[in-house]
């Protein structure tokens, strides 16, 4: 962004563009040390990288902008090796943001470096002396060399494709703006501003994708902290958490109490990879029955629960349904117990008092539903679940 200052010596533009992009460089430099705080990253170490570098850049320009003298000419060599070096380690982070890559690409940093470094260490070996404009070809091929990269090696392994394509689509104008600068030697006003603008658009592109990316892993980390790995359904923490919320509130619900029949059987036949098939079929026939009227959780085991919560929807149907679609649709069948709640009480209770029904389905025949209040006398009611 270090341009001749000829026309925009008298704006604040220049000083202001150099601002707002080291300001956003300076928040995601924070959020990406922040995150590594958290999960340990390597991603947000080399985006952390990349940010810290592109604050130098804009810190230059800052300098520039303020006191009208360049720290370093338009094609400086050192303004090219902090921008390229930037651009590569914001690239290797966004790939690590979605992607383990091997150990051998951890040395792409360093390979780069060395590239960018040459135009610096080799005049001095030399017995004579090269054309300076080698250099500016040099860091162009460089250049055309990173972005062809990002284009066929990034995009196509990221989440955010379209957007990061446009992101590089800004990148590459900026590239053709400076080009033509170091060649012509100079643009006109209304190219001048669109190069101080289009830092800041890029960096604007890239601060969405991290941002989305990390509310994506945040979302990631809750959700496997609250539901069952296998199944999916809410792991029975979670679940009794909300059912002691709604039970506390006195809400009318019911819970559904389900037991895979000859579940052991199935797994000492046909393996557990089988059972788990099979589990994972009946918790999906359990959650599309709960949609929109209830949630349901994996209880422990072959042992699957749902609370019903619209006042509309009556347990029994509810549960018949889902015991006539597991016998229907999978090899197995379950027996199924449930209790509406009842004034004062608790939410422990009432998943006790399904659990007792779901056991007097399972002695007295399986593949049946049963109501807690049906139950004939306290003697057949067991103390102990079927498990």
């Amino acid at each position: 962004m270090s341009y001749e200052l000829n026309y925009w010596s008298t704006s604040p533009l220049p000083t202001i563009f150099a601002v707002c992009g080291a300001y956003i460089a300076l928040m995601m430099l924070i959020m990406c040390l922040f995150m590594y705080s958290k999960q340990r990253k390597n991603a947000y170490i080399y985006m952390a990288a990349a940010f810290f570098f592109i604050m130098t850049y804009e810190g230059l320009n800052i300098h520039s902008a303020w006191t009208g003298k360049p720290v370093f000419s338009p094609e400086s060599d050192v303004l090219r090796f902090i921008q390229l070096f930037s651009f590569v380690l914001l690239n290797i982070s966004v790939v690590m943001l979605y992607r383990k890559i091997k150990t051998m690409h951890y040395w792409l940093p360093l390979l780069s470096a060395a590239l960018l470094m040459l135009p610096f260490m080799l005049p001095s070996f030399l017995p004579y002396t090269l054309d300076p404009i080698w250099q500016s070809i040099y860091f162009d091929v460089l250049q055309l060399t990173a972005l062809y990269l990002a284009y066929t090696q990034v995009t196509p392994r990221i989440g955010q494709p379209i957007k990061y394509a446009l992101g590089l689509a800004v990148y590459v104008i900026w590239t053709i703006l400076q080009a033509v600068h170091t060649y012509s030697g100079s643009l006109s006003p209304a190219l001048q501003g669109l190069a101080l603008a289009l830092p800041v658009l890029f960096y604007s592109i890239v601060f969405f994708i991290l941002f989305r990316r990390i509310v994506e892993l945040m979302q990631s980390i809750y959700r496997s902290a609250i539901t069952d790995g296998l199944t999916g359904l809410y792991n029975r923490r979670h679940f009794m958490k909300h059912l002691d919320h709604y039970a506390a509130q006195e809400l009318k619900i019911s819970a559904i109490f389900c037991d895979i029949d000859n579940f052991k059987k199935l797994n000492d036949t046909q393996g557990h990879a089988r059972a788990d098939e099979v589990l994972k079929q009946v918790a999906a026939i359990m959650e599309e029955e709960l949609e929109g009227i209830g949630i349901t959780g994996r209880y422990g085991g072959e042992e699957l629960v749902a609370l019903v919560v619209d006042r509309k929807a009556k347990p029994a149907q509810v549960a018949e349904k889902i015991r006539a679609r597991v016998a229907s649709e999978s090899i197995v069948t379950i027996s199924i117990g449930y209790s509406v709640l009842r004034k004062g009480v608790r939410g422990d209770e009432l998943m006790k008092q399904a659990d007792k029904a779901m056991y007097h389905s399972k002695t007295t025949g399986k593949n049946k539903v049963s109501d807690y209040r049906s139950l004939k006398t306290a003697s057949t009611e067991p103390t102990e679940s079927a498990g």
